[in-house]
């Protein structure tokens, strides 16, 4: 049954429609004098003269997207989500409604102090604060202890665990963070004492990593790390002894499960031993193109430049301004993860890499070393380390031991290094003039600004390997290519042009020193 005329035609209803989607030449131009007439009639005023900017909105978009580097749409992405404290709506007495929002957790810094001095102690809770705010967190109390060592039961004393409850009460706090790393069964009795969730330091750091964590390769070195952790910190359900399968075969686990006797803590250890077993596997492949690529710069015997040093010390600002890279820089503490290798050249023409690598810490948990060790190779394997330090630190002395020991964990003691002290336009000078007469062989600059960054490349390219094979040779003009291989991949002394040819003189690798034995003089 229908609601249209016996005599409808669906062929004549659309020939009706036709025109409706359009105006006519006498509509637009209506509408044009219509609108001139209500130009006309606003009269003088501060509007007069207005141009709409939405015809040039998409080609100024175009023209800022353009201008954007890949560090710069790294960190809008990164800000894109913020989490913002003290913006609490709630009321006070809610008495018949079930009331819930998210929040930032509110943490308790604990921490004790068994060696140094008291600023040694408040540098490395400040640092922890700082830690604490860069995963998402809101610092209200920080309490420290002075002790011979940490106490094996609960990391501090009786007394002091009463201390912390009574401020987690007080404050409303949710978390406890430690300054330190805790072994499971001092998790379990802290957090029976003080009755909310303590962390300790190493879970902290994995937390902003895992945050951080942008590549394939990254997020896996991150999972590894949270996953060797983990293992060993598995908890039964509640105070009793973990669930077990019951009467059936496998606990309903089906083919793969150990039978009724397993328990769900075995499973679960089970199974992250299999997902560690498979990242690894997984790393291992990934390892592969970092290796290709690092053996062709070996091959070509092409220098190579790591940047090292303690995290937020400016690392990918220095990256930037010494090869206009555009890397993300961002005020955080490891805000940059995954290395970053840009290729460069000398003043006088010779071609090297410069990499950026995850910046270090002290007490860096040393799963994250385990798995991180394939990026750090890319330090290992370097002609060159620049050891960036923040100048303007309370402790950049601390800062320049602690990254150190881990290039000593990772086998990188052995190479030359440059120590280039940052943030000049901010530091004391004479905090400066104290770590120059400490590291004789330093550059202060300011990434910043841009001061004494002429002076650190000249540093840099004076450290750089120089080629080993002296040569004089008389390059026919038909090869070029050898005297632009020379340019780039070589020294070169002295030139002269001749009628026979090039006549050069210099340093060269042994493989271009080959070539060039047939035009010998």
């Amino acid at each position: 049954m229908t609601n249209h005329a016996e005599d409808f035609s669906l062929a004549a209803a659309l020939r009706a429609t036709e025109g409706w989607d359009a105006l006519d030449d006498a509509d637009l131009d209506a509408a044009d004098d219509l609108d001139a007439d209500l130009d006309e009639g606003a009269g003088a005023g501060p509007d007069d003269g207005f141009a709409s900017g939405y015809a040039d909105a998409p080609a100024a978009h175009e023209a800022r997207s353009t201008e954007l580097t890949t560090g710069d749409l790294d960190l809008v992405e990164r800000h894109e989500l913020r989490r913002v404290a003290g913006l609490r709506t709630e009321l006070e007495d809610i008495t018949e409604v079930e009331y819930r929002q998210l929040r930032l957790e509110r943490v308790v810094l604990v921490g004790v102090w068994t060696d140094g001095t008291v600023a040694d102690a408040e540098n490395s809770m400040a640092e922890l604060a700082l830690l604490a705010e860069t995963a998402g967190a809101e610092v209200l109390e920080a309490i420290y202890q002075r002790r011979q060592w940490p106490d094996p039961a609960t990391y501090i004393g009786r007394g002091k665990v009463e201390a912390v409850r009574e401020i987690v009460q007080a404050t409303g706090a949710d978390t406890v963070i430690c300054d330190g790393e805790l072994a499971p069964s001092q998790l379990r009795n802290l957090e029976d004492k003080v009755k909310v969730k303590v962390v300790d330091r190493t879970a902290l750091i994995l937390d902003i990593f895992a945050q951080h964590a942008k590549s394939r390769e990254g997020k896996a070195q991150v999972e590894l790390a949270q996953l060797t952790y983990m293992k060993q910190r598995l908890r039964g359900w509640g105070g009793n002894l973990s669930r077990q399968a019951g009467g059936r075969a496998a606990g309903g686990d089906g083919i793969g499960g150990r039978g009724p006797g397993e328990t769900k803590i075995e499973t679960d250890r089970r199974r992250i031993n299999d997902r560690i077993a498979k990242l690894r596997r997984e790393l291992k492949g990934m390892s592969g193109a970092r290796d290709t690529k690092r053996q062709g710069r070996r091959r070509n015997e092409i220098p190579s430049v790591a940047i090292a040093g303690y995290t937020n010390a400016g690392k990918s600002s220095l990256l930037n301004r010494l090869t206009g890279s555009g890397v993300l820089v961002e005020d955080a503490l490891f805000a940059t993860l995954d290395p970053t290798t840009r290729r460069t050249e000398t003043a006088d023409g010779r071609i090297y890499t410069m990499s950026d690598t995850v910046g270090f810490v002290r007490h860096l948990p040393h799963q994250l070393v385990e798995a991180f060790r394939s990026t750090l190779e890319e330090v290992a394997d370097a002609d060159l380390i620049v050891h960036v330090v923040d100048g303007s630190h309370p402790d950049p002395e601390g800062q320049l031991t602690a990254v150190r020991e881990v290039l000593a964990d990772v086998g990188a003691t052995e190479i030359p290094e440059l120590v280039v002290i940052n943030k000049t336009d901010i530091a004391d000078p004479l905090v400066v003039d104290r770590l120059r007469r400490r590291e004789p062989h330093s550059v202060a600059v300011s990434a910043h600004t841009g001061e004494g960054i002429a002076e650190a490349l000249a540093a840099i390219e004076a450290d750089l390997p120089r080629p080993r094979v002296e040569f004089t040779a008389l390059v026919p003009y038909a090869r070029g290519d050898l005297v632009d291989r020379i340019h780039k991949d070589g020294e070169i002394t002295g030139m002269e042009h001749t009628a026979d040819g090039t006549r050069i003189s210099g340093r060269a690798s042994e493989a271009l020193a080959s070539e060039l034995a047939a035009y010998a003089v």
